[in-house]
């Protein structure tokens, strides 16, 4: 479904990824964990075309994206979920599920697919006429995700979803993310939390320095000793 092949990214002068590859399969989950600063943001942004890559390429269904503009992005299939959730607080729920779904492609589908997230979060439906602000931080998540899920995602890109959360809520994210794979949905997920994510993972790969320094199936990796000794303090 994603083809990654060896890009390189720059900010400026200071080049903040290397030779960077990896592939990603339908209905599969694929992890990006590390450090701050060790470039997963970096590798989304590049990927969502709010970067682009100096060489090396990018394919989505094989035809390539590197080059295309963020919005021609999300109309082939793919849906960024921003870290810190970027909602817009003085609109409503409601408000903000809509502004997912602003592709003509979508529009016309708007309430079925808004049916689809309220059954994924039944507490949207209830809160729908509520200011964003005013949520939770778990709901204010859950309104992420759900935002976007509007445009009918092949793939969504889920960028630190647990930052900031609770343990409990911590955990139900986790299975959110679960239950999208189960659905059909390619993920591609960005994560400091090690350990849930490697567990929940079909294959992950570790970042460090913008290089790709590990990589295998998510619950092998937990084995490994610089998993162990680096983040999970074993």
């Amino acid at each position: 479904m994603l083809e990654v092949s060896k890009i390189n990214t720059f900010y400026g002068k200071a080049q903040a990824l290397w030779d960077v590859s990896f592939k990603l399969k339908k209905k599969e989950i694929v992890a990006f964990v590390g450090a701050n600063g060790a470039g997963k943001t970096t590798l989304i942004n590049t990927i969502s075309g709010i970067l682009r890559p100096v060489s090396g390429s990018i394919k989505f269904l094989s035809k390539r994206i590197d080059g295309l503009a963020p919005h021609a992005i999300v109309e082939k299939g793919i849906s960024h979920i921003p870290e810190g959730r970027r909602l817009f607080p003085e609109m409503s729920v409601r408000e903000n599920l809509e502004m997912g779904a602003y592709l003509p492609r979508v529009w016309k589908q708007k309430e079925e697919t808004l049916e689809h997230v309220y059954q994924l979060f039944p507490i949207l439906k209830e809160r729908g006429g509520q200011l964003a602000r005013t949520l939770s931080g778990g709901e204010q998540q859950m309104l992420a995700i759900g935002r976007g899920l509007m445009s009918r995602p092949k793939l969504c890109i889920i960028d630190e979803p647990s930052n900031g959360l609770a343990p409990l809520l911590v955990r139900e994210i986790f299975q959110i993310t679960e239950g999208l794979r189960d659905r059909g949905i390619a993920i591609l997920l960005i994560e400091q939390n090690v350990r849930q994510t490697l567990e929940i993972a079909d294959r992950a790969y570790v970042l460090e320095n913008g290089r790709v320094i590990l990589a295998g199936e998510g619950k092998k990796l937990l084995k490994k000793e610089l998993i162990k000794k680096a983040y999970l303090g074993l």
